[in-house]
């Protein structure tokens, strides 16, 4: 029958993709003739034409590819009349991505992106045709074509609020905020930039890698526009301190958090803001969920109604809430949910539902026992190095093999 043929190939070119890409490139690229020929009907063809487009674009931008990655995404949109939609700009989205591997890229990625987005608005495909206008955006900005992506983000988002899609708006116009502060940053480079206005800057760079968990980098910006706001008394610089203090919390570095309060900068600004994170990096330092939601409740103004701040302390109590949880049923292999609601101090749905997510996650190993509303705790599975080390071995042995055939086609 020929899907476990199908199958059987499939995990068979994958474990070649690792010990021979050549090889594997060469066997997907049979797959995929042969699913489009229809001589693997149903979902078993469906199948292994959208495993063998993705597995050949990933070879060959391992490859450095660029211009066969072209030629293959080219051909590739002629074969997606019966994926999904939805599939079909996911699968679109990712060959694209792929470029990102490979150096010197970007104009061509840029063109391919076009390219994608004439054929998007010939198939009347208007999601696929909004996802890859964003990502054109992003690709003029990392090409530092800034006048261009703000003209593209500005259409793009004249249709989305027509259209209502709240997350792709979202995506846009964080986007749209990045080309712009970065189009400002360099325009401030090239001219002298008042103290205040390069402070503002520093902020808004400092929120945005914030925005991506780039913690490190934010607290550097933030300090150094914290440093212009304060030089100039400006009241944005106790707002500019919270914000370096939430970072020194994400970093995991919370015992940093009192010694930059009680510096001379620190002192200057002291009261209720610079309490509050006082109060959240001490609750963070003991992994105490209860003085959280008691610092949280106390200073409400000062942290909820901060959008910026309240947005990475959800973060925050999820990861606390995700330790404490591991401590509580580390002695554990079986225990009632109810009875490690209790040891948490809170709601039983609320727990069962974290515990539910970090089984999922891989975060440990175990199973809800719903009927009896017990966790069940499996130990952790010791890892068999074995195979990888195997396939390394083979790798490198192709490797060798392959320099000494070289090596004689010269000598010949």
């Amino acid at each position: 029958m020929p899907a476990p043929n199908a199958t059987a190939q499939l995990k068979e070119l994958e474990v070649l993709a690792k010990a021979a890409p050549a090889d594997a490139l060469a066997g997907y690229e049979d797959l995929l003739q042969r699913a489009t020929a229809g001589t693997l009907p149903g979902q078993d063809g469906l199948h292994a034409k959208e495993v063998a487009i993705m597995k050949i674009g990933e070879l060959l931008a391992g490859q450095k590819n660029a211009t066969g990655l072209t030629e293959h995404i080219k051909r590739s949109r002629g074969l997606f009349g019966d994926i999904a939609k939805a599939k079909t700009t996911k699968f679109i989205k990712g060959l694209i991505d792929m470029y990102g591997s490979i150096p010197g890229s970007l104009d061509l990625q840029v063109q391919v992106c076009k390219d994608c987005i004439e054929w998007a608005v010939a198939e009347k495909r208007v999601y696929l045709k909004q996802a890859l206008e964003t990502r054109l955006a992003g690709l003029y900005l990392d090409n530092k074509m800034y006048s261009d992506s703000l003209a593209l983000i500005g259409s793009l988002l004249k249709e989305l609020k027509r259209l209502d899609d709240k997350n792709v708006l979202m995506e846009v116009q964080l986007l749209e905020s990045r080309a712009a502060l970065t189009s400002a940053r360099t325009s401030a480079n090239s001219i002298y930039c008042p103290p205040l206005m390069q402070a503002a800057l520093d902020l808004q760079s400092g929120i945005l890698h914030a925005e991506d968990r780039d913690y490190k980098t934010a607290y550097s910006y933030f300090y150094e526009a914290l440093d212009g706001f304060s030089s100039q008394e400006d009241k944005k610089a106790v707002s500019t301190l919270k914000y370096l203090l939430l970072c020194k919390i994400m970093l995991n570095l919370s015992e940093d958090v009192h010694s930059i309060i009680t510096s001379k900068l620190g002192l200057k600004y002291a009261g209720s803001e610079v309490d509050a994170m006082k109060a959240v990096a001490t609750a963070h330092q003991n992994r105490s969920l209860l003085e959280f939601e008691q610092a949280m409740n106390r200073y409400q103004d000062e942290l909820r109604n901060d959008p910026i701040i309240n947005f990475h302390l959800d973060a925050l109590y999820d990861t606390l809430l995700e330790q404490n949880l591991l401590r509580v049923i580390e002695p554990f292999s079986r225990v009632e949910i109810a009875h490690v609601a209790e040891l948490v101090k809170l709601p039983t749905p609320q727990v069962e539902a974290k515990l539910s997510q970090m089984i999922l996650d891989h975060v440990f190993h175990g199973i809800l026992d719903q009927g009896a509303g017990c966790l069940v705790v499996f130990e952790e599975p010791i890892h068999d190095k074995t195979y990888d080390d195997t396939l390394e071995t083979i790798k490198n042995m192709n490797a060798v093999v392959e320099s000494l055939y070289e090596k004689a086609a010269q000598l010949s």
